[in-house]
């Protein structure tokens, strides 16, 4: 059973349907970081392109916080698709759209009302940058892209 959820701080997502074909976000499971989004339009997804799918969904970010687009594990894990451009901004209203990518060979049907990502709500921060000099060093330094290795002995 999730009982941390009586520790999360309790935000409103107000949401609009655009079209009956639209539905509403809903968690999967109590403990699910994102809300599931589902396609409000049927379209393919080509072998190795994207698609560009309708939510059916303007809705309205709290102040202080993104709404952030991610795959669903399970596509992602089986079908090869994955999610880009998935940042909504709190002052965005304007309809959810869904960039499905498809690295697979074979195209990827999409249906009205399948779940086709998730949206998960994160607080921002909203620093200043200064330019200087130099920056201080750490143990990492400059390692970059594989730098810390795969195994963990």
């Amino acid at each position: 059973m999730c009982n941390f959820t009586r520790f999360l701080q309790k935000e409103t997502i107000k949401f609009v349907r655009t079209c009956d074909a639209a539905r509403a976000p809903i968690f999967g499971s109590v403990c699910a970081a994102g809300a599931d989004l589902c396609a409000a339009e049927a379209t393919i997804v080509p072998a190795n392109g994207k698609a560009c799918i309708s939510t059916g969904l303007k809705v309205a970010i709290p102040y202080g916080y993104y709404g952030r687009v991610a795959p669903r594990s399970g596509l992602a894990a089986k079908k090869f698709l994955d999610v880009g451009a998935g940042v909504v901004d709190s002052d965005y209203r304007g309809v959810l759209h869904v960039l499905l990518f498809n690295f697979s060979k074979e195209d990827f049907q999409v249906n009205v009302g399948d779940r086709i990502a998730q949206l998960i709500c994160e607080k921002i921060c909203h620093p200043e940058y200064t330019e200087v000099q130099s920056i201080d060093d750490t143990d990492r330094g400059e390692g970059g892209f594989g730098s810390t290795g795969v195994a963990t002995s």
